[in-house]
């Protein structure tokens, strides 16, 4: 029969996916959403589906978005210059009140793609129920970076509700003062690590705009496909965690430590890397796993 090869394939991976999907249904996966991947409608439409059908064979599916690209052009826009500090943006009054109007409108976004592909989903702010609660972050160097939050604490009660009532999460790291109840710009990974925490998570994904952890930056042939909380620590001492890598491994190894059971580092701009992740027994990118816990890449 003609095509009957490329059948067959399609069947093997289907087959190759199974045990993944029996293992995970039911499991909280949440999913870090920025970089590239949020630029490229093409891209943007992959992870949505990607995020979809993670819904749709029975898991749980988180949304953690960043906007930081869109924020920078509205600041520009509004006749002011982008200003960072050690990668955070400096946050004032005027700023944080384009970040809120622009991450509402990502996140607005999200919700009705999620939609077209017929799953019902739900955009919300850190700010709503109480989620993401966070005191002003202050850095080493004194410095005042105005309304920069830095998560204190996370209240799932809003987030099971919607995942209870058949709904997919979109959440925005907007967070709400401690004390003061004012809006903070919070880092989508920082917040992303924070809501996986809390919720115990089965898995944390990280969509980058590199292909994952590598032994040598300079060497695309060397990319980790699995490295424990041990060896990641070894490999920040060493130096070999460079520019925006370091940060990203520290938040993996406090989201395993808070109890997700993976973390996953994946380039964003392969189209359903998610999937190509998740459901094959190579994976594409780099998994952080706990020391002495099941490896999946033997």
């Amino acid at each position: 029969m003609e095509n009957m090869e490329m059948w067959i394939q399609k069947a093997d991976v289907l087959i190759e996916a199974l045990p993944y999907i029996r293992e995970f249904a039911g499991k909280k996966i949440v999913v870090k959403y920025g970089g590239s991947a949020m630029k490229d409608s093409a891209l943007k439409k992959s992870v949505i589906t990607d995020v979809a059908l993670l819904k749709l064979v029975g898991m749980k599916p988180i949304i953690v978005h960043g906007g930081g690209k869109e924020i920078s052009k509205w600041v520009k826009l509004s006749g002011m210059t982008p200003e960072f500090v050690n990668g955070l943006r400096v946050t004032d009054e005027k700023t944080m009140e384009i970040a809120e109007m622009v991450l509402g409108k990502v996140n607005k976004g999200l919700v009705q793609y999620m939609e077209e592909n017929g799953v019902r989903a739900c955009g919300i702010s850190g700010k709503d129920g109480g989620t993401m609660r966070v005191k002003k972050k202050t850095l080493a160097s004194g410095r005042d970076i105005g309304y920069v939050g830095e998560v204190t604490h996370v209240d799932t009660g809003l987030i099971d509700t919607l995942i209870e009532k058949d709904f997919v999460p979109v959440i925005c790291p907007v967070g709400m003062g401690d004390t003061d109840f004012r809006s903070y710009n919070v880092n989508a990974d920082d917040a992303a690590c924070a809501v996986a925490a809390a919720e115990n998570a089965e898995k944390l994904v990280f969509l980058s705009d590199i292909e994952g952890v590598y032994r040598n930056p300079l060497d695309p042939t060397t990319l980790i496909s699995e490295i424990t909380v041990s060896e990641a620590r070894h490999f920040i001492e060493e130096g070999n965690a460079g520019g925006g890598m370091l940060p990203k491994l520290q938040n993996c190894i406090h989201a395993i430590e808070s109890g997700v059971n993976r973390v996953h580092i994946l380039d964003g701009r392969i189209m359903h890397s998610i999937l190509l992740e998740i459901f094959t027994h190579k994976g594409i990118g780099t998994a952080i796993i706990g020391d002495g816990a099941k490896h999946y890449y033997v």
